[in-house]
């Protein structure tokens, strides 16, 4: 998908979004990965990129208090929707952009993106790493800011595709960022959701990476974590 689809799925096709990452983690990886990385309970939390709240919703019955932003409203009203849904109300919504985030510093315990920063580099590539150092003003003295990023869509091993691993060095050499590594691999009931759901962000390709299982099909996906103490 080009970077135009990208921003025209964004804008225009959330609920499209939505669909596609209610499927993935089918081993529940990330919220074990991000409890072992920093405490959650009663944490403050601001989300960077929060989307349609993939991230958020599983974060609510942990944390204290969670600020999901985006710069996207069709992304803020999925995420609306679909937390209004949930038996929680420690969460609120923000239009905002992450290189300028409308908040005060140290006002957080935890500072976290989605899948975000990266489309931002790519977006921006003249001040994308405005949003990092956003990040890090915003976490107090002693928290954690973290940033979850694929490592490779049909991959059982981290691959990440070559155009994204000066990122991913920036992070680790220059702003010592520390990375770990979990499977968050989509599960389908059947070849036919998968083609359904997949092939518009992924392509007819990613359809050979299928695994089938006794309940559908899995699509294998490596995702990243890097985190820094400030």
């Amino acid at each position: 998908m080009s970077d135009d689809q990208w921003k025209d799925l964004y804008a225009h096709h959330s609920d499209l979004y939505e669909r596609l990452v209610t499927h993935e983690d089918l081993q529940g990886n990330l919220l074990a990965a991000l409890q072992t990385i920093c405490p959650l309970d009663g944490a403050i939390v601001v989300e960077f990129g929060a989307g349609t709240g993939r991230v958020t919703t599983q974060l609510l019955p942990f944390v204290r208090q969670i600020l999901a932003c985006d710069l996207t409203p069709s992304m803020l009203a999925v995420a609306q929707r679909k937390l209004c849904q949930s038996p929680f109300t420690n969460w609120s919504l923000l239009r905002a952009d992450s290189r300028a985030m409308p908040l005060p510093t140290a006002c957080a315990d935890v500072a976290l993106e989605g899948w975000a920063f990266l489309q931002i580099k790519v977006w921006h590539p003249d001040n994308w790493a405005a949003a990092l150092d956003e990040m890090l003003r915003l976490v107090r003295v002693g928290g954690t800011a973290v940033l979850i990023e694929t490592l490779g869509t049909g991959q059982t091993e981290p691959n990440p595709p070559l155009a994204f691993v000066p990122f991913y060095d920036y992070l680790e050499q220059e702003r010592g960022f520390t990375r770990h590594w979990i499977r968050t691999d989509y599960h389908f009931a059947s070849r036919a959701e998968a083609q359904e759901i997949v092939v518009p962000f992924f392509g007819e390709a990613m359809l050979d990476a299928l695994v089938p299982t006794a309940n559908g099909v899995t699509l294998p996906e490596c995702t990243g974590l890097w985190w820094r103490r400030v």
